[in-house]
């Protein structure tokens, strides 16, 4: 498209009018034609850097509300700052790899998976993500979002797939990478072991079950004939109990409940009593935990013993303080298990049915199995109570299904080895909000093991072979950079493409057993060791960028997500932070502060608003949020923020309008030339200014919005501008006093349009263009206004600030004369002002009174003057609107006797009438 032409349309057809969802794609696409993104990089060349990292979304399904919000803050952040004198790149990026986008093929109907080879697979797969990248860029720049959209970052591009498999291989060499048999969190689900940040909690019913375990051997402590009971609520982790966990510190009782002995925890016993409903209870003994140690049980229906062991993890919040241990199935039960040599067993496969290792229960789904298993303690007399508990339990976040802990082996990053490094640069970062600090070290501080292998296909190798004959793992910086290098040239597809000699260097043998042929590693890395490496694979490799990242800005989930693993892969491999800010915003809600879900219909999707309201309207509804904090949208509060965008928007307009013949280069008075209502104006703009630049520094963007609408609303429009219309449209056009005026409407243009301009870019652009002598083609060339604090004057202020206090009391009275018919409109009013000792100070220092009131003629009787009954008593002076004497001015509009007293102009007043025989 033609510049030329392209400005002619936008001049011509939307000379601020409004009209967003139309103006708007014009003038996005006048931006692609200067490339803006390019001008704006250009003018910034050799500026100190600003570098706003992009987490990036998942490449599947229309961008939604909270997409919307999280981009027009990094832009707001990114335009603010090369407005402010920084060089401030800023490219996005898309995640690409992963389960939902195989889900998604493979329930599309339209590929059968199981006729497919993995490379046909996971072309299926690329396509459908880059497909998806592609939409989502275009509703991010209808958002106004701008970017290096020609070149983004994308996590299935060869040459950031070769730097994530380098990242792994700095790991592996610092002895941060092992394979271990450890329970991990697994979905049956989507057969796959998942990261802590892949789970999420939800509601789930399950069963509540007591069992007594028979003492067997009670080492001279427990008799023959008593047992200990457990409580759990997975009763299908029962074929995998190993031992029974107690508190060495606890006090633990043996006790007759009902004809029984039972064994259990002190502390409990009253609270179990009345859940089973033992009627009589008679303690027999009291035991340290430590004094049961080694005790043995019978498994309550498999012929093996259960072990009494201890363990610090027993606690005293539920249960019987006597814990069922299943290594297989937990964590702390696998801790605990190692230390007493149990040994694992997880008699559960990748489908989540029970194994030959279960026997009675084969086959058979591990949540089918609890009934089962239930009715078997039952017939065997060892179920004591069976009820059921609604609780929050792990759930897989995309497939929304429950996970359970299953050891398996796998491959996992060792925190333990670097805990300390990472949580001394969280100290180190900057946080807003600030207990973000106190969140992401308590997560870095109690986080395990990060399980990094993926049962998967569609996604990065973990790139590592097994010799064929010993089964040694193999990996080193040979075998990583010839891994990498192919990568870097072919993509991850020539992992599963080729055969395992043509992946490593020529010659390799397995340092074990010398032998030279080798099998690939199937599983894939997990997905948050793909965004994690961004900050190498982004901002290590691009010249325009620079590591480490002056902010990552993202959702609050994001402290167990992005911000984690980028932490970990940034101190692992280069031993510090690759942020040095995090900023955090909470959810959208609808307006009732329900969570948005499409089953409940409460959803607002962004590209409907854009097309309805515009894309500025959106963007001054994230201005106006607390996004810190969970905040709220609906079509009403879209309403308001249009409002609110409308007092703006007009203010700008009656501005512009009122400068059409003014020449900034010719035409400006300085400030001491200027009469007090106008050197006011001007400080309440740098006030103003002065308070926006800080809001923005400290990403308060809600202070700002306050502060520019409430300028433009009150200060400006229902005050100086309201006031200062009769010297615009009455007084000759070169009138000093007028061009005084002129020059404080010029300088609120100015700065408000570049204030404004990182929020509402479109606008900003409109206005800008339709602006006097702006040597930018667009605003987004220009600096931020400086704040001039020569011009402060706190005595003239407080004077004016008085008076505005009086004149929104006199404009009551005068609103009631209107409304009761006294008058027609203000300027056909006489007031008489009955001021306390204080205001008629006040008021004694300021001339032209009926200007100010914008009325006909004022009266200021003198402090202790009897006060008509007819005047209404307000704060400080009480007000009698009487109609004005004299003929209305034809011209001003004034109601004065002098109408009429000029011959050649009897329908003008005394002011006027000389005014226009010069003109």
């Amino acid at each position: 498209m033609d510049y030329g032409k392209t400005l002619n349309l936008l001049q011509t057809e939307f000379p601020m009018r409004g009209n967003l969802p139309q103006a708007e794609p014009n003038m996005q696409k006048w931006w692609e034609e200067i490339d803006i993104y390019a001008k704006v990089r250009e003018h910034r060349q050799g500026s100190p850097k600003f570098i706003l990292h992009d987490g990036p979304p998942y490449a599947n399904g229309d961008i939604h509300i909270g997409h919307a919000l999280n981009k027009v803050l990094k832009d707001f952040i990114v335009r603010y700052k090369s407005m402010r004198g920084f060089d401030a790149p800023y490219v996005p990026g898309w995640d690409t790899h992963g389960l939902p986008i195989e889900q998604a093929i493979a329930n599309s109907g339209k590929v059968d998976r199981k006729k497919m080879s993995v490379l046909e697979f996971r072309d299926y797969c690329k396509q459908y993500a880059l497909n998806w990248v592609e939409k989502q860029k275009g509703q991010f720049k209808r958002l106004g979002i701008r970017g290096d959209w020609n070149d983004p970052y994308i996590t299935l591009k060869p040459e950031y797939e070769a730097q994530q498999i380098r990242v792994f291989g700095d790991m592996v060499k610092k002895g941060y990478i092992y394979k271990g048999l450890k329970p991990v969190y697994w979905s049956p689900s989507s057969e796959s072991a998942l990261a802590e940040a892949e789970i999420e909690y939800r509601e789930k019913t399950s069963a509540s079950i007591y069992v007594a375990f028979d003492v067997k051997d009670g080492k001279g402590k427990l008799p023959e004939g008593s047992s200990i009971v457990i409580w759990t609520t997975t009763p299908w982790t029962l074929p995998a109990n190993l031992g029974i966990s107690l508190h060495p510190e606890f006090d633990y009782v043996l006790v007759e409940a009902d004809g029984k002995l039972l064994v259990l925890a002190e502390g409990l016993l009253e609270a179990v009593s009345k859940e089973i409903g033992w009627s009589q209870v008679t303690t027999k003994a009291t035991f340290k935990g430590a004094e049961l140690e080694y005790v043995t049980c019978r498994h309550p229906f498999y012929d093996r013993e259960s072990v009494v062991i201890l363990g610090e993890h027993v606690t005293l919040e539920a249960g019987t303080g006597c814990v069922h241990t299943a290594p297989g199935h937990g964590e702390d039960d696998f801790t605990v298990g190692q230390k007493y040599n149990l040994g694992v067993l997880c008699p559960v496969d990748d489908q989540g049915k029970m194994t030959s290792e279960a026997p009675g229960f084969e086959g058979v789904f591990y949540d089918k199995a609890n009934k089962l298993i239930t009715e078997k303690l039952e017939q065997s007399g060892h179920l004591l109570k069976l009820d059921f508990i609604k609780h929050q339990y792990a759930h897989d976040w995309r497939t929304k299904k429950p996970v359970i802990y299953r050891a398996t082996e796998q491959w996992f990053a060792s925190i333990d080895k670097f805990r300390g490094e990472m949580l001394e640069e969280i100290k180190r970062v900057d946080w807003t909000p600030e207990w973000g600090e106190v969140r992401l070290h308590n997560m870095i501080a109690e986080r395990g093991d990060w399980c990094i292998s993926r049962q998967r296909v569609w996604g990065v190798p973990i790139p590592i072979v097994y010799c064929r004959s010993c089964n040694h793992p193999l990996v080193n910086d040979a075998t990583i950079e010839k891994v990498a290098g192919i990568i870097e040239r072919e993509g991850s597809n020539a992992w599963f493409a080729l055969d395992a000699h043509e992946l490593l260097p020529e010659g390799t043998r397995c340092p074990e057993c010398g032998h030279g042929e080798f099998r690939k590693e199937t599983d894939i890395m997990d997905v948050w060791f793909d965004s994690g490496s961004s900050h190498a694979a982004v901002l290590g490799t691009r010249p325009e960028l620079q590591w480490p990242a002056d902010l990552y800005l993202e959702g609050s989930d994001q402290y167990r997500g992005w911000f984690n693993s980028s932490l970990i892969t940034g101190v692992a491999v280069r031993g510090q932070s690759p942020y040095k800010g995090i900023l955090s915003h909470g959810f959208t809600l609808d307006g009732e502060g329900r969570k948005m879900s499409k089953s409940i219909g409460n959803t607002i999707d962004p590209s409907q608003v854009c097309g309805k309201l515009g894309a500025d309207i959106l963007r001054l509804w994230v201005a106006s949020v607390d996004y810190q904090a969970d905040h709220r949208i609906s079509d009403n509060i879209l309403t308001q923020i249009s409002e609110g965008y409308r007092k703006i928007r007009n203010t700008l307009r009656f501005l512009l309008g009122n400068l059409s013949d003014y020449q900034p280069a010719s035409d400006r008075v300085s400030y001491a030339e200027m009469n007090e209502l106008d050197r006011f104006a001007v400080i309440r703009l740098n006030r103003m200014t002065e308070r926006v630049l800080k809001a923005y520094e400290n990403y308060e963007f809600h202070v700002v919005y306050q502060a520019v609408h409430h300028f433009c609303a009150v200060e400006m429009s229902a005050f100086y501008l309201d006031i200062v219309k009769d010297r615009l449209y009455v007084s000759s056009p070169d009138d000093a006093a007028r061009k005084a005026c002129q020059t404080v409407l010029y300088e609120a243009l100015t700065a408000i349009t570049k204030l404004i301009a990182p929020i509402l870019p479109h606008t900003a652009d409109e206005v800008w263009r339709y602006t006097p002598e702006t040597a930018a083609v667009s605003v987004q060339l220009a600096d931020m206004p400086d704040v001039q604090t020569s011009v402060y004057d706190a005595e003239l202020e407080n004077k004016w600030e008085q008076f505005m206090e009086v004149r929104d009391e006199v404009l009551k009275a005068l609103e009631v004369a209107r409304k009761d018919k006294v008058i027609g409109n203000s300027l056909g009013a006489h007031i008489r002002l009955y001021p306390d000792a204080e205001t008629a100070k006040l008021l004694g220092r300021l001339t032209g009174l009926d200007q100010l009131f914008i009325v006909s003629a004022v009266s200021v009787e003198e402090t202790g003057a009897p006060v008509p009954d007819t005047a209404m008593k307000l704060k400080g002076l009480a007000v009698a609107v009487e109609v004005a004497s004299g003929e209305k001015c034809e011209r001003c509009w004034v109601v004065s006797p002098e109408v009429g007293t000029d011959k050649e102009h009897p329908s003008l007043c005394g002011r006027c009438a000389p005014i226009v025989k010069s003109m």
